[in-house]
């Protein structure tokens, strides 16, 4: 078995290249050994290998001797949900997320919906695979007890909290995905594009960070004359959006849109990670609230929120979190918390892309950069070395994740990807011309191995 299956946050992979059904069936054999519990629910994107890995996975740890149930079909903030709302042990949803059509993997949890990656359970996991690689096993089919329709129940507990969007003109796109399960009942009158779900993802990648996939959405958004676009990926645990002229609005400038959504003000904190732009670093502080850095992925956002108390948090990748939602990620919740600020924008005669300017208006922004380099060390070292030799004095630096290194005039951030085989930029200054130049000394700087 190949080592690329097992990422920092989750199992996820090419099908039948990084991992096949006799991996996800030893895998759910070695789950219950390093989450211990009896309970355990499972759920599926519309992936086309999704009913068979999913098949496999009950297999694997109802031969470990646990009780399993089925949610079918759902989004992974359902498993979410459901894993702390009915107190099940751990759980597991099989979807590859953004990935493309081909791949898929494994997303775990234990009880009350805590992430559980590669530092805090799936090296053991990876370890008791590993080892039983050489020994014939079996494999029994074993039926996962159907948890019947809970979508209902989810609908209700989003419905109670959506905002008044009267007079609002949005679309959404489903990208194909699972959010096609929730999109007509949560945003009713909306322009749903995409709505039904289909694994090969015909439409566009499921990946919304893409600009290609937003084309179709933002061409909708002009053409109909609407108020916003609001794109998931493809197992809805994320949203991002486009405002009036179909123009991509960074999910980091949301992070304090959301904050103000949540009731956040004095005394709180807001989660955001590494590569939050400074301008909604400082939207954070405009509330009364302290920002709380910490590195990318929800294996360490969901902890933070958790340890800090914070109401709420996000991410550049377009994750925000919910202290309400479990501390999870919900690209519907989020929808509706971004939606009802654009609403009461336009009920004070602003338009999105003019409520968004004191945010994402204040500075120029490369948004991540991704780089293809065999040696990230070498290239992280070359690149701290340009800074030094031709950047501004260096005013403090981060190295929880990578390395953020701050100026008076903008700051940088480079780091390595838990997920994917690159090394990730992120430049921010004032202006435009300092951009193309900081990040043209940068780039030049990593490419050179």
């Amino acid at each position: 078995m190949p080592r690329a299956f097992f990422k920092a946050y989750d199992m996820r992979g090419t099908f039948g290249v990084d991992f096949d059904l006799d991996t996800v069936y030893r895998v759910g054999r070695a789950l219950p050994q390093a989450v211990p519990g009896s309970r355990w629910l499972v759920g599926r994107d519309c992936r086309t290998t999704s009913p068979d890995v999913c098949a496999a996975l009950v297999d694997g740890l109802a031969a470990a001797g646990v009780e399993v149930s089925d949610l079918g079909p759902c989004t992974t903030p359902m498993v979410y949900f459901f894993t702390a709302e009915d107190g099940y042990d751990g759980s597991v949803m099989v979807t590859a997320s953004h990935n493309p059509p081909e791949d898929n993997g494994l997303k775990v949890s234990s009880r009350g919906a805590r992430p559980v990656g590669y530092a805090d359970g799936l090296d053991q996991v990876e370890r008791i695979v590993e080892a039983s690689a050489g020994d014939a096993v079996a494999r029994r089919p074993a039926a996962a007890h159907a948890v019947g329709d809970v979508l209902p129940r989810y609908l209700e507990w989003m419905l109670a909290r959506r905002p008044d969007l009267g007079g609002l003109r949005f679309a959404v796109d489903c990208s194909c995905g699972m959010a096609s399960l929730l999109a007509r009942e949560l945003f009713p009158g909306a322009e749903i594009i995409n709505a039904e779900p289909d694994g090969r993802f015909p439409a566009h990648s499921p990946n919304p960070l893409r600009p290609e996939s937003r084309e179709q959405l933002s061409a909708h958004v002009r053409e109909k004359r609407l108020d916003c676009g609001i794109i998931f990926d493809g197992d809805a645990d994320r949203c991002m959006f486009v405002d009036e002229t179909g123009a991509f609005v960074p999910p980091d400038c949301l992070v304090p849109v959301v904050a103000a959504a949540c009731g956040v003000g004095p005394g709180d904190k807001v989660v955001h990670d590494v590569r939050t732009s400074r301008g909604a670093i400082d939207a954070i502080r405009r509330l009364g609230a302290e920002p709380l850095m910490v590195p990318v992925g929800h294996a360490f956002a969901k902890p933070a929120l958790r340890a800090s108390g914070a109401k709420c948090g996000g991410e550049l990748a377009g994750h925000y979190y919910f202290r309400e939602f479990h501390c999870c990620d919900s690209g519907a919740l989020a929808a509706l918390k971004v939606l009802g600020e654009v609403a009461a924008a336009k009920r004070g005669g602003r338009t999105f892309s003019e409520m968004m300017r004191p945010i994402s208006g204040v500075y120029a922004n490369s948004g991540e950069v991704n780089f293809r380099v065999e040696d990230k060390e070498s290239a992280i070292a070359r690149a701290l070395g340009v800074m030094a030799r031709r950047f501004p004095a260096e005013v403090s630096r981060s190295e929880m994740d990578g390395v953020r290194v701050e100026f008076a005039e903008g700051w940088v951030s480079i780091r390595k990807s838990n997920t994917e085989p690159y090394l990730r930029l992120v430049v921010e200054c004032a202006g435009a011309d300092r951009l193309a130049e900081w990040k043209s000394l940068l780039a030049e700087a990593i490419g050179e191995g």
